[in-house]
């Protein structure tokens, strides 16, 4: 089995990342699978995006939650990492995922519900509902650093791939794969690295793996997949040690 390449936010270390033009490219890099973030807007919109505020990656200001829809749409998400970008929007749950039917997508879509900072309310159910009402042609995997998110739309759609992220503690994960809510770890590579002998026997996609050795590093572990800012390079190396 190859690993698979999982593109973080798109491919991130080439376009702005969480945008259609970041998806596209991950897509042209020959990414196995989507990883990108989801928020809650004022208005009760799907929004895909980081941060939980608009600071860093537009020339805008605030939280995701104080903000309506079409405030979000007035704000350049591609400027602030390129001019080349400008003009680029913050894109809804539903226009990637019709980025996606588009390109006849039939990978991954991992989905992280940003609700370890802000748990904002109903999220889950929102997107339990669209995905329900919207028959997708890809694997939907939900993962999340706020375990309840997980439980909650197991809960809803059981039928669904559960992931547990974490960076140093895994406790929670152990007794959420114990329970056959999750089926895999989403850990830090920097972590993967230093506990790699002590790791249970799961299915493993680290993140963020940009450099060359770690890439090497999973591909010679042969773990499911990886997460990484560069999926046109890690392709590159996959094809070099695994054959495809």
């Amino acid at each position: 089995m190859l690993t698979q390449i999982i593109a973080h936010r798109g491919s991130k270390g080439t376009r702005p990342e969480n945008t259609l033009p970041s998806f596209q490219a991950a897509l042209q890099d020959g990414a196995d699978g989507i990883e990108t973030d989801v928020h809650l807007s004022k208005d009760g919109h799907l929004i895909i995006i980081h941060d939980e505020k608009v600071d860093r990656t537009t020339n805008g200001k605030g939280r995701i939650m104080d903000l309506t829809l079409a405030e979000l749409k007035r704000l350049d998400a591609g400027a602030t990492f390129d001019p080349v970008y400008a003009g680029t929007r913050i894109p809804t749950l539903d226009e990637v995922v019709q980025l996606l039917v588009k390109a006849k997508f039939t990978g991954i879509f991992n989905l992280e519900l940003k609700t370890n900072k802000i748990h904002y309310d109903g999220i889950e159910a929102l997107v339990a509902d669209y995905f329900n009402h919207h028959p997708v042609p890809f694997k939907l995997v939900y993962s999340s650093f706020y375990p309840k998110s997980i439980e909650r739309l197991h809960a809803l759609q059981p039928d669904a791939e559960f992931d547990s992220l974490f960076e140093t503690k895994f406790k929670t994960a152990k007794r959420l794969h114990a329970e056959h809510v999750i089926i895999g770890y989403h850990p830090d590579i920097r972590w993967v690295r230093r506990h790699w002998l002590l790791l249970p026997k799961v299915q493993l996609r680290p993140w963020t793996v940009n450099t060359e050795r770690d890439m090497r590093f999973c591909y010679r572990h042969r773990f499911a997949g990886l997460i990484t800012d560069y999926p046109g390079l890690a392709h590159r190396l996959r094809v070099k040690m695994q054959g495809g």
